[in-house]
Parts: C-alpha cells; sequence; structure tokens
C-alpha cells in the first residue's frame, strides 16, 4: 500500500498556504507554544525558545535509530531542530535543545533538505522538536512540496504545544511521534522548567489521535499515518508512569506505544538525588507488564 501524504491535497485546494500565513502570524505576537511569549519574532525578537524568524537546525540525516515503523529500512528523514520550549533537566541532546547547537536556516534552504532527505531514500521527513518553529516548517513544507516533496511528516515532539497550533497541522501531519513525560504538574515545574505541561499534553495527544487515528503501516510494516507515542520510564516513579499508561487507554485502549529504557542521567540530572542513576530491570519490567495488563499496542526495538 502506498499511501499520498495529506499535505499533497490541502496544497493542490490552495488550502496549505492559508495554514502557512495563518501560522506565520502567530510569530507577530508569538503563541506558537504554551509559553506565550508575545514577542515579534519576525522582527528577531526572542522568547522562552531563543528564536527569531530563522530555525537553528543541529543536524538532518536518515535516521535508522528510530522505531521501526518510523525508520522503516531506508531510514527516517530526520531534521534536528536546535532549541527547545521545554528545559528538561537530564536531557540526553541538551547541547542541541539547551544550547542551541546549529547553524541557522531559512525556510527555503529547510525545503531544500527536506528534498535531499527524500532523495537519500527516506520514508518520511521527521521534525525533532519542532513546537517552537511550527510556522517556519509549514512555509518549508510549501516551498518543498512545489518542487515534488512526496513523503509523510512525522511530528516528533514533548507534547508541549499550543492546541491552536496543532489544529493548524490538521491535514498536513501523518504520523504524530509525542513523548509524553509525566502526570504531575510538580514535576513537570521542577524537571522540565514548564506549566501546565500534564493539561496541555493530554489535550493535544487527544487532538493528534482524532486527526489521524491508531498506527497504520503498509505491508512493509512502516508507518504512513497514525499515532506513536513514546514514555521515558525515569527513576522513583518520577515519570508516573501508571497514570501516563491510564490517560492513553482512555485516548484509544489499543493505542500504539513504545516505553522506552534508555534513561541515564544526562545534563542536570545529578543536580536532583532522585534523578542520579539509571533505571532498574524492575523498574521497566513492570511498565512493561502494566501496558500489556492494560492491552495497549507495544512497539518494542
Amino acid at each position: 500500500m502506498k499511501s499520498t501524504p495529506s499535505y499533497i491535497k490541502l496544497y493542490e485546494e490552495g488550502k496549505l498556504k492559508e495554514r502557512v500565513e495563518k501560522a506565520y502570524s502567530m510569530l507577530e505576537s508569538c503563541n506558537v507554544c504554551p509559553h506565550s511569549c508575545k514577542v515579534n519574532r519576525l522582527k528577531g525578537e526572542k522568547g522562552f525558545c531563543k528564536t527569531a524568524e530563522n530555525v537553528k537546525v543541529a543536524s538532518f540525516f536518515p535516521h535508522r535509530g528510530e522505531e521501526f515503523p518510523i525508520r522503516g529500512y531506508y531510514g527516517s528523514g530526520t531534521i534536528f531542530i536546535s532549541y527547545c520550549n521545554m528545559r528538561c533537566v537530564y536531557c540526553q541532546n541538551y547541547d542541541i535543545s539547551h544550547l542551541g547547537e546549529g547553524k541557522e536556516y531559512t525556510p527555503e534552504e529547510i525545503a531544500g533538505i527536506m528534498l535531499y532527505l527524500q532523495e537519500e531514500g527516506c520514508h518520511n521527513i521527521n521534525w525533532v522538536t519542532p513546537s517552537h518553529v511550527v510556522p517556519q516548517l509549514l512555509k518549508a513544507l510549501y516551498i518543498a512540496v512545489k518542487k515534488g516533496l512526496k513523503i509523510p511528516i512525522v511530528y516528533n515532539t514533548s507534547s508541549y504545544d499550543n492546541p491552536e497550533t496543532v489544529e493548524l497541522l490538521y491535514g498536513i501531519v501523518d504520523i504524530y511521534l509525542p513523548d509524553i513525560k509525566y502526570l504531575n504538574g510538580d514535576f513537570a515545574r521542577k524537571y522540565s522548567k514548564v506549566k501546565n505541561y500534564p493539561e496541555v499534553a493530554k489535550q493535544v495527544i487527544k487532538m493528534m489521535f482524532n486527526q489521524v487515528g491508531n498506527l497504520k503501516t503498509d505491508e512493509r510494516g512502516i508507518a504512513y499515518r497514525g499515532v506513536l507515542v513514546r514514555h521515558l520510564v525515569l527513576p522513583n516513579g518520577i515519570s508516573t508512569t501508571k497514570e501516563v499508561l491510564d490517560f492513553l487507554y482512555t485516548v484509544s485502549p489499543h493505542i500504539y506505544v513504545n516505553i522506552m529504557a534508555q534513561y541515564h542521567p544526562y545534563y542536570k540530572a545529578c543536580d536532583y538525588p532522585e534523578l542520579c542513576r539509571r533505571i532498574t530491570d524492575e523498574e521497566y519490567r513492570q511498565a512493561v507488564e502494566y501496558a500489556r495488563t492494560l492491552g495497549l499496542n507495544l512497539v518494542i526495538d
């Protein structure tokens, strides 16, 4: 089965350009993400995300380390966006997300990157940490579609997204790859430096699922549409895994979930003794067993 990306139809109907224009208007008094800093990024002003109009990109390449439905046989065309709208103290990519390593690119240049990744045979274009730069990415997409882009978009997010922004992605993004960190507001403030994370994450994950449904794959097992949720197990119950899985069950009893065991105490994690160790085999086993008890679809690589 070969599915045409949803954005092709929007482009042909003339609606993709309208989405780009609406998204760009959000940059004038920025409310692209939940921080709603109200700075004019089109005039070079920067808020929490430290990004004005041009987007910093740390790297781009065919990523073969994602889950199989995302990476497939030829890789996911990953674009690592610099900076982030969260400040997780344990971030494994802190040099990119916190320190902003990378180079500035215009939307026209990002369009060129997407076309290059398609030419390399990638199964999709994977926007990593896109929540603060959606308008620019949509503009890049519009330019790339005019030049022949025709593979699905993966929206790879920490789920701290403005619901209004996610609404603009309806009919554009075919594959959502949201990460849900915890469902405890105190933990979100302490370890990720954001407010209202549980409420925001729950709302936008429900929206994403309503837009594209459960994960769908072709005869090769490669995703072409749907939601795959990631959840990183943290030590000492900080990831509130049971609550997270209970919530995901309410979204869909058979939602696809990758329960991740890769936590290391990176960056500033050891400033917090409760985060200053890897998880145990038992902590991970309990998480997986509870997901299986609920009947969720586990994606394990």
